[in-house]
């Protein structure tokens, strides 16, 4: 049987539409998701199921029977209980005091006045624990706790009321990791126990973990309502964001397949921090000193780091404006000023009866046009004209057919044909990347073949892969020995790839050679339909 059902549901704010004909049901221990973008609808569904709005129009059905919700209370009254992102609580209460706000736990009908601390303060106990939270905050004040205690404070109070159904907007979003853990266990105990649960969510691994259906909501309408099992996230992400455009679609993917990594990574250096704060308390003073300095010491370099970067960033930037604008002037007014001296000395040369002197004319000619060429290569090697025009697909395979004639080593090239065009300043350091590699190879490998692929990855990333099969390099590849060496090719392309947020791989692979693999996380600009 159904325990709650809304039909048209909508909202206005004025004239404004913030929820439009929203249909669904939901029975005893189903657990549903809400997901959509900022301004779907997804906190105004809540509060008209909560009773902390009313409908502009439709009908919400509680056990078959229509109701209103006058107030919240009275929404609680039917077992409905919320948790909102603008949490309710009262900074000057204790934690205790908060949880059981408006429905303290009395003595017996016969002297049913007096609250009953214990029994209260067992019960938040229970919950403390469960979410980890020290018993020792229980009597302070809510307005001293982070915003993650604050969190657990509301859902400890959520889920100490009997209860129905549990709406929780967004609360799994301010938790640490192992307390989103905690919470989702929570979810699927209250769903075996028969009480149903609505939950919004941006992370679409916690939606799939513990929901039956999902409810998708775009611009505040409801577009679908899927069961879980029979959706994958990619159907969802295209529900979300309104398109099935690889170029949509793919970042968003590229973002949930590494929120979750992500967060368990935080979740690992915030243990391996507290580890750390434990172990300086038990140490003496003057090594908590060190370790402060160190820190201090940390974070400028840090920070210095970052204004290297952002200087490195400028100097590339205003370099390859230097070579752009040289190039330009190299084309329109030396190269043009010698092509019209050849041909004002063509001109002379057929005005001139004298064989010998007509010859030497022809000569000088000769020279000129061969000073157009060197010229026209240097314009090439500042700013390839190829890129600008045609991207960087067609700029790699003019670099690699004229790098080939001119080495004799073969390439083998294989660019993706979904590469696409990417923001200049990426296409250009990944050009520059590949034209140092390249002339590595030249310089130092003594190859005779060189495969060079450039690939568009399933999260975005965009890959770039050179192997050759010269000498090598012997023993582990350290950039700094390089430094030293003067070998400035390798350490100029990881200086780029940093640059860009990348990693660089380089190995020298079994069978000879020198490989590198390198990879920029997510390139492709957000296109808008």
């Amino acid at each position: 049987m159904e325990l709650l059902s809304a039909h048209d549901l909508a909202h206005y704010f004025g004239t404004v539409p913030a929820l439009i004909d929203v249909n669904f049901a939901i029975e005893p221990g189903e657990v549903i998701g809400v997901v959509g973008q900022r301004g779907a609808g997804k906190s105004t569904l809540f509060r008209l199921l909560s009773g902390a709005l009313a409908p502009s129009s439709g009908e919400i059905y509680v056990d078959g029977k229509r109701v209103t919700h006058k107030t919240v209370a009275h929404a609680q009254r039917l077992g409905i209980i919320a948790v909102h992102q603008q949490l309710q609580l009262v900074d000057d209460l204790d934690i205790l005091h908060n949880v059981f706000l408006g429905r303290e736990l009395c003595g017996p009908d016969w002297f049913p006045i007096l609250p009953q601390e214990d029994r209260m303060m067992q019960v938040v106990r229970t919950l403390a624990t469960t979410f980890e939270l020290p018993l020792d905050l229980i009597e302070q004040r809510v307005a001293v706790l982070s915003s993650e205690q604050r969190q657990i404070v509301a859902l400890a109070r959520a889920l100490s009321r009997p209860a129905r159904l549990v709406l929780l907007d967004d609360a799994l979003a301010v938790l640490s990791f192992p307390r989103q853990q905690i919470l989702l266990e929570q979810i699927k105990a209250l769903a075996a126990q028969n009480v149903a649960v609505i939950l919004s969510s941006d992370d679409l691994k916690q939606i799939f973990a513990v929901t039956d259906r999902v409810l998708v909501l775009y611009q505040g309408r409801q577009v679908a309502l899927r069961r879980t099992s029979e959706s994958t996230p990619r159907e969802i992400v295209e529900l979300i964001v309104g398109s099935n455009r690889q170029e949509r679609i793919t970042p968003v993917i590229w973002a949930f397949e590494n929120y979750y990594a992500a967060q368990q990574q935080a979740e690992e250096l915030r243990s391996a921090q507290l580890k750390l704060r434990q172990n300086l308390e038990e140490q003496d003073s003057l090594n908590r000193q060190l370790i402060v300095r160190l820190n201090n010491q940390v974070e400028a370099l840090d920070r210095l780091n970052l204004a290297l970067q952002q200087v490195s960033r400028r100097l590339i930037t205003e370099r390859e404006a230097e070579r752009k604008a040289l190039a330009r002037e190299l084309h329109d007014q030396i190269i043009q000023d010698l092509l019209s001296y050849n041909y004002q000395l063509e001109e002379a040369e057929d005005a001139i009866d004298d064989e010998g002197l007509r010859h030497k004319l022809a000569e000088i000619r000769d020279g000129i046009r061969q000073v157009v060429g060197s010229l026209r290569l240097m314009c090439s090697d500042l700013r390839p004209p190829t890129i600008d025009h045609h991207g960087l697909s067609a700029a790699i395979r003019s670099l690699v057919n004229q790098w080939s004639e001119q080495t004799g080593i073969a390439v083998e090239l294989d660019i993706d044909p979904a590469l696409g065009r990417l923001p200049e300043a990426i296409e250009l350091s990944v050009f520059r990347i590949i034209q140092e590699g390249l002339s590595n190879v030249r310089k130092h490998s003594a190859a005779t073949r060189v495969c060079l692929t450039l690939q568009r990855t399933s999260t975005a990333s965009l890959t770039v892969d050179m192997l050759d099969n010269g000498q090598g390099m012997p023993g582990p590849i350290d950039l700094a020995d390089l430094t030293e060496q003067k070998h400035f090719g390798l350490v100029g392309i990881s200086e780029r790839v940093s640059l860009l947020g990348g990693t660089l791989h380089v190995e020298s692979p079994p069978g000879g050679g020198l490989a590198l693999q390198i990879e920029i996380p997510s390139p492709y600009p957000s296109i808008s339909d």
